[in-house]
């Protein structure tokens, strides 16, 4: 006996309550957790440098009666400078393709989100190549980057101890004590699991390595773990998803959380907003391109990632047991 089937009696559309898309969440873009936004009006600039030895070398000297005080001064360099680059992407919406979209489809919104996360991709990315690679910071105990005795995902290790000798060599050179650890999550996850770790909390009451606890631990404001991740092939090659900041690597590094006058900083993402506008300098339009029966959404930012003062960081490399 005939009876319906399953496709006589449901046609498959969309569902209009769910879709799927792999948004990486914003906070998963640390470039400006790391280092202060600076906004800036021009494109380029310059910016003083006040030279640091002659603020450390003390001069004062005892004054006997009727003779002059010890006179000293210093200098103050404003050849420094930076230029904001701009970045910009797009995508075009169709007439047409919109026209035909199914709910919850919207091409507008959809766009406009895929042109934001494209501008803090490339941002992280910019980040990595000026900050976070080796031969870039100089203040360590050696000058050049460490790489520890004991590996830190080994018996014997004491990651906090090696942190803490660098954190100390930083200090003694610059007079500024670094108050960021920057780690990849590979270097997270042997941390939380490190014995000298785990055995330094054993009579606290936390019943977890957390992120507050570590930068506790080795005396940071702030302890991030870089977890964005981008796709590093080619449009039309198979995927290959990689942690933009590698695996073996960490930074230690004083970072000016309020960039003023009369104050140093390792870094600083001078940040084009007098063009862009005051949202993060980041500019997101929509206009229309009627010979392609469009309307185009372009996002555009200006940046310039600027290593200020390397002697005020230290970079760990091979942390890891290969």
């Amino acid at each position: 006996m005939s009876q319906p089937t399953r496709s006589d009696v449901h046609v498959n559309r969309p569902l209009s309550n769910l879709s799927v898309a792999f948004i990486q969440k914003q906070s998963d873009f640390i470039a400006t957790q790391v280092f202060a936004l600076v906004p800036v009006t021009k494109q380029s600039d310059r910016y003083f440098v006040y030279d640091r030895k002659q603020w450390y070398r003390a001069v004062a000297r005892k004054r006997g009666p009727s003779t002059e005080s010890a006179g000293g001064g210093f200098d103050v360099d404003n050849t420094p400078n930076y230029f904001a680059d701009v970045f910009a992407v797009h995508m075009d919406v169709s007439d047409q393709i919109r026209a035909n979209a199914d709910t919850p489809l919207n091409l507008d919104r959809d766009a406009s989100l895929w042109v934001t996360q494209q501008l803090l991709l490339k941002r992280e990315i910019e980040f990595v190549d000026a900050f976070f690679q080796p031969s870039t910071w100089t203040g360590s105990t050696s000058g050049v980057d460490i790489t520890p005795s004991s590996k830190w995902d080994a018996a014997g290790s004491d990651p906090v101890d090696d942190v803490l000798a660098e954190t100390d060599a930083v200090k003694e050179r610059t007079g500024w004590r670094p108050n960021v650890l920057l780690v990849t999550p590979q270097v997270h996850r042997a941390l939380k699991s490190n014995a000298s770790i785990l055995d330094r909390i054993k009579h606290t009451q936390l019943g977890s390595v957390t992120e507050d606890l570590l930068a506790r631990l080795f005396e940071v404001d702030r302890y991030l773990v870089a977890r964005a991740t981008s796709d590093t092939a080619q449009e039309g090659i198979a995927e290959n998803m990689q942690f933009l900041f590698g695996t073996e690597q960490a930074l230690l590094v004083y970072s000016n959380p309020s960039p003023s006058i009369l104050t140093p900083s390792g870094g600083y993402i001078f940040n084009w907003t007098g063009f862009f506008g005051a949202q993060g300098g980041m500019r997101v339009k929509r206009f229309r391109k009627e010979g392609i029966e469009s309307d185009r959404i372009e996002g555009e930012m200006a940046w310039d990632m600027k290593l200020v003062a390397p002697e005020l960081g230290a970079f760990f490399v091979d942390v890891l047991t290969p």
